[in-house]
């Protein structure tokens, strides 16, 4: 027992440092109680204090009596740093690496779905079941970017149940680059009615997994759900390129100069 408490202290950090980057919490800026962080994060009141102590011995945080805790200084984005700046270079170069970055979603979100379908508290699958009933409210909706940040948030909760560090902020990385790379096709996807179809069904097998306490049953959900997307974006952006090949036919850029003549 002993030896277990501390390190869930130090995972509780890594927790606090990537609750602080993900509310964007600036220098000045004061970080939510304890009582509510330990309901967020499914732990111990006294296990929150703990973590917050370490930030504060670490500099990250300043504690001022009776008026709360304070973030000291901004916490370096480590999946930016880390992972989304080399990257972004690679594909920014050459758009094929997308696809590297989507089989490597697939590997990755197998094992954050296995990890919550065996650590996610009430709090987490609660905030599963919002981000899920998000999803849905899209399905009739004129704004497939909307629909697309709502897919986003579900994932990222499914990695936040996980309550792995690395995995968590390894997948915000990845979708920060998605964003940019992938973010028109994912879009689309949301407006071809069957494509959508196939996406609800797949989330809500990955939730009902988690929600259960299936781990290999979520992983077979993720692995299924995540091949259904690289196929579909990969059918996406070959449909794309194909009718961007025939816009510069020869005999279409001449009808477009004789209808312009007209």
């Amino acid at each position: 027992m002993t030896s277990a408490q501390p390190r869930l202290a130090d995972h509780l950090v890594e927790r606090v440092k990537a609750l602080i980057e993900e509310q964007q919490l600036e220098a000045g800026m004061r970080l939510p109680a304890e009582r509510q962080l330990a309901a967020q994060m499914g732990v111990s009141r006294s296990s929150i204090r703990e973590a917050i102590q370490k930030l504060i011995s670490e500099g990250v945080l300043i504690s001022r009596r009776g008026g709360g805790t304070f973030v000291r200084y901004e916490v370096q984005a480590w999946s930016e740093q880390r992972i989304v700046q080399p990257l972004k270079t690679l594909v920014e170069n050459d758009p094929g690496y997308r696809y590297d970055i989507l089989e490597a979603r697939h590997a990755i979100e197998a094992s954050t779905a296995w990890y919550a379908a065996m650590r996610a508290t009430d709090a987490d699958k609660e905030k599963l079941i919002a981000c899920f009933d998000a999803t849905l409210k899209f399905k009739e909706s004129d704004d497939p970017d909307l629909a697309a940040q709502a897919d986003v948030r579900f994932h990222l909760a499914i990695a936040e149940a996980s309550h792995n560090i690395v995995l968590l902020q390894t997948m915000r990385g990845f979708f920060d680059l998605l964003q940019s790379s992938v973010m028109h096709s994912r879009q689309r996807m949301y407006t071809v009615p069957a494509i959508f179809a196939g996406l609800t069904e797949q989330h809500n097998e990955l939730l009902q997994a988690i929600l259960a306490g299936d781990p290999e049953r979520a992983r077979r959900a993720a692995k299924t759900h995540l091949g259904f997307v690289h196929t579909t974006i990969k059918t996406l952006h070959e449909d794309e390129a194909r009718q961007a090949r025939i816009t510069r036919l020869p005999g279409e850029e001449t009808d477009v100069k004789r209808e312009e003549n007209l």
